[in-house]
């Protein structure tokens, strides 16, 4: 297996700013890792291609051990918690059917600390490190990340021959060994904590709730009110009993293809496209409807932006508007209520509500037209 040690060194070599006996070690750790898959696998052995397999494996591993060198430390670990928290989402839930989104955050936050600690245990003995191996490097931890990633998704033999991922049967373990009282605990810590410590992994997903939202617009949000947009938009899906909304919501943000979000979630591809439109309905009348006023502050798209327009697109919006709905938005800007704008344009307030809707729906549609 020399030939893998060679290519994989001069790939380090060429690809890391990493000190030459560092590319060495972690060269020769990859070789040997490979070496041994080529002769333990009988698949492999049979196949007669035993050079091809190796030079495959060895390059899958350099692959994904230089995408989180690049990464660097900090968003490296951001990519591994959320590409793991992904995949045990579902499996993971307090107890007595507590399934509120920042109590099983905070758990599965909890199960991945064990969980790394574990994969770190499972490299140092693979690897044939000594007992207090660390990564420190930057290749060094790029070199742990990637195995821990292969560790968590590894296939585990079941009876009936079936197969399951590692991280997940150890997910099952320990949402089963949460004591009632825990899930108390974490629920209550986390509405405590939630928005005055935003994880890395909540500022990643914040990112690209906000893109999803406005689909193309560029407006700047403002930062210190994201926690605050995710946290109402959860606590609206679940008060419409929509946690399979919620649970897409989560894959979504964490950038999960099409394929797994129907495998963690279980459906099949009409039934997610189902979802996927139920849960655009309830996004939108979120963000139109149930908290327009945050959402739109959020965006600098409030009434006092002028809902986000520059002078040519609130000419156009204007333009198009009614009577009754121009007398509506002067109400509007006038921090009139909605009850009281009811009553003035002689109109329920059911009504009224419907009214401002449109009117948010078609600003919505020319600030997307114009960046478009």
């Amino acid at each position: 297996m020399k030939i893998i040690l060679k290519l994989v060194l001069e790939q380090l070599r060429q690809s890391t700013r990493a000190p030459e006996q560092q590319c060495q070690k972690v060269a020769a750790r990859i070789a040997d890792e490979v070496n041994r898959i080529c002769h333990e696998s009988s698949r492999i052995q049979e196949s007669g291609e035993i050079e091809n397999w190796a030079k495959t494996l060895a390059n899958h591993r350099l692959k994904l051990c230089l995408r989180y060198y690049k990464l660097g430390s900090n968003q490296g670990r951001v990519e591994l918690s959320s590409t793991l928290s992904a995949i045990v989402y579902r499996y993971i839930s307090p107890a007595r059917g507590r399934a509120g989104y920042h109590a099983r955050v905070t758990l599965i936050e909890d199960f991945l600390q064990g969980f790394y600690a574990e994969a770190l245990n499972a490299f140092r003995r693979e690897a044939q490190l000594e007992p207090t191996y660390s990564p420190k490097t930057r290749l060094e931890l790029a070199e742990y990340m990637a195995f821990c990633e292969r560790y968590a998704k590894r296939r585990i033999p079941l009876p009936g021959r079936r197969a399951q991922q590692l991280i997940i049967l150890r997910a099952q373990t320990f949402s089963q060994k949460q004591p009632p009282e825990t899930s108390v605990d974490m629920d209550l810590a986390a509405e405590g904590s939630s928005l005055e410590t935003p994880t890395d992994t909540h500022s990643a997903t914040l990112h690209e709730l906000r893109a999803f939202m406005v689909a193309q617009d560029g407006t700047t949000a403002d930062p210190g009110m994201s926690e605050i947009i995710v946290k109402e938009l959860i606590r609206y899906l679940e008060s419409r009993q929509q946690q399979e909304c919620v649970k897409y919501l989560i894959l979504r943000l964490q950038d999960c293809s099409t394929g797994e979000i129907e495998a963690f979630l279980g459906l099949t591809p009409r039934q997610r496209d189902y979802l996927q439109q139920r849960f655009k309905y309830h996004l939108v009348r979120f963000a139109m409807s149930h908290r327009w006023e945050l959402v739109h502050q959020w965006l600098e798209a409030d009434l006092e932006r002028n809902l986000g327009l520059t002078p040519h697109e609130w000419q156009m919006f204007t333009d198009r508007l009614s009577a009754q709905q121009i007398e509506l938005l002067e109400l509007r800007q006038q921090h009139v209520g909605i009850s009281e704008i009811a009553k003035t344009l002689s109109i329920s307030q059911t009504q009224a509500e419907k009214q401002w809707f449109k009117l948010l729906e078609l600003a919505w549609e020319i600030r997307n037209r114009s960046v478009s």
